[in-house]
């Protein structure tokens, strides 16, 4: 594991994306995981300049999202199709026809995580998965629980999940209860890892992820386990 600790999160951000460049750069058809919420905010930023730089060509690449929010659609404000396409997908020239994000309104969400791990699957597996990490340990939505869950899945948000996202909606009532989240085989098939964290509130778990034992009540410590990590924090 390479643990980066670095004085702001502009430094953070800038050396997140340069690291998902060199991925870009060294692969004829990259696969890149992607996250949403407000870590990754400022990397996607750096990767949309160095693109309008003429630096980066996502013309080739492919995206896999870690989760939806379960009810919402790709229109709805709220959803992480709607973030990726604002963030992101629309500032680039990526192929839209190769983002995928979990459909959180299909009619049976178990056949939509079996069809999204056969995708991953049939693309050869991720190149870079970028990730956040939740106060109470989650990557993707995978929440703590009594077992690391292995495949595309339902999950019932925890309350601190669902007090930390509140802050995006109109009120805490308004903030979807389940989402569907890839789990944890094809996160640790990556070929890469990047996690990204930023803030004070943010150090506690940190250290329980990367510097405490391997436990599904703490789902980023599996993350330990993997061969190629690199974690970029800022207090920040």
């Amino acid at each position: 594991m390479n643990f980066i600790k670095v004085d702001s999160y502009d430094k953070l951000s800038e050396m997140a994306a340069e690291i998902i460049a060199d991925v870009i750069k060294g692969k004829e058809n990259p696969v890149l995981g992607l996250a949403t919420g407000s870590s990754p905010l400022g990397t996607y930023a750096r990767l949309v300049e160095k693109y309008e730089k003429g630096e980066l060509d996502f013309s080739s690449c492919t995206s896999v999202n870690l989760d939806e929010y379960v009810g919402l659609d790709g229109e709805n404000d709220q959803s992480y199709r709607y973030f990726m396409n604002k963030n992101l997908f629309s500032k680039i020239n990526i192929d839209m026809n190769k983002t995928f994000v979990p459909n959180g309104c299909a009619s049976d969400l178990s056949s939509e995580g079996e069809a999204y791990d056969k995708m991953i699957e049939d693309l050869g597996g991720i190149d870079i998965q970028l990730l956040g990490i939740g106060l109470d340990g989650h990557i993707g939505f995978n929440e703590p629980e009594d077992f690391f869950t292995k495949e595309t899945h339902l999950v019932k948000l925890d309350e601190s999940t669902i007090e930390a996202n509140s802050r995006f909606f109109a009120s805490k009532d308004d903030v979807p209860k389940q989402a569907i989240t890839m789990g944890m085989y094809s996160i640790m098939q990556a070929k890469k890892v990047l996690l990204i964290a930023n803030g004070k509130a943010k150090k506690e778990i940190i250290e329980k992820a990367f510097f405490g034992k391997i436990t599904p009540w703490v789902p980023a410590s599996i993350l330990q386990l993997h061969s190629d990590v690199t974690v970029i924090y800022s207090e920040n």
